[in-house]
C-alpha cells in the first residue's frame, strides 16, 4: 500500500499551503489580540493596585491624625462652667433669694476651677467636696451645712446639694 501521489496535483498543494499560511496568520492575529488585551488588563490592574495602596496610605494617615487629635482633646478637656443646685430648701422654709445667693457664693468659691484641666480637677475632687461640705451658711439666723448628693465632672461641673441644720 502506498500513499497517493497528491503532491503532484497543484490544487491540493495550493489548498494545503493555504491552510498552513492561514493557520499561521490566524495564530499571529490571535497572539496579537491576546497580547494587546492582556497588556490592557495588566495596566488596569497595576493602576488599581496603586490607587488601592494610595487610599490605604491616606486612610492610615487620617486614622493616625484622628487618634492623635482625640488623645490631645481628651487631655485638654477643660472646665467651662460650674452649676450648683440646692435641693430641699422648702423643708426649712428658706426663700428663693437666699438660696440663689448661696448658690452664687458657692459658684464664686469654685470659680477657680474654670479653665482648669478636667483630669486634674477630677483627681482632686476631694478638695471640691471639702470646700462645699465644710461650708456653713446662715439662713434666717440659723446655721446650715451642705451635703453633696450628686456631682458630675465634664466641661460643666454640675453639683446637687442638700442642706441641713448644723
Amino acid at each position: 500500500m502506498r500513499i497517493p501521489p497528491l503532491y503532484r496535483r497543484p490544487a491540493w498543494q495550493r489548498f494545503i499551503a493555504g491552510v498552513v499560511i492561514g493557520g499561521c496568520i490566524s495564530w499571529i492575529i490571535f497572539l496579537f489580540m491576546f497580547g494587546v488585551l492582556q497588556e490592557k488588563q495588566a495596566k488596569k490592574i497595576k493602576s488599581q493596585t496603586e490607587i488601592i495602596n494610595n487610599l490605604k496610605q491616606d486612610k492610615k494617615i487620617w486614622q493616625e491624625d484622628y487618634k492623635e487629635l482625640n488623645r490631645k482633646n481628651a487631655e485638654l478637656l477643660i472646665i467651662q462652667k460650674v452649676q450648683v443646685k440646692i435641693k430641699n430648701y422648702e423643708k426649712y422654709k428658706i426663700d428663693h433669694l437666699s438660696i440663689m445667693e448661696a448658690e452664687n457664693r458657692i459658684k464664686d468659691d469654685l470659680s477657680s476651677l474654670i479653665a482648669k484641666d478636667l483630669y486634674n480637677t477630677y483627681k482632686n475632687k476631694d478638695l471640691v467636696y471639702k470646700t462645699i461640705e465644710n461650708r456653713i451658711d446662715k439662713f434666717n439666723n440659723r446655721p446650715y451645712k451642705y451635703t453633696i448628693k450628686n456631682i458630675v465632672f465634664y466641661s460643666t461641673i454640675s453639683i446637687e446639694l442638700e442642706i441641713k441644720l448644723s
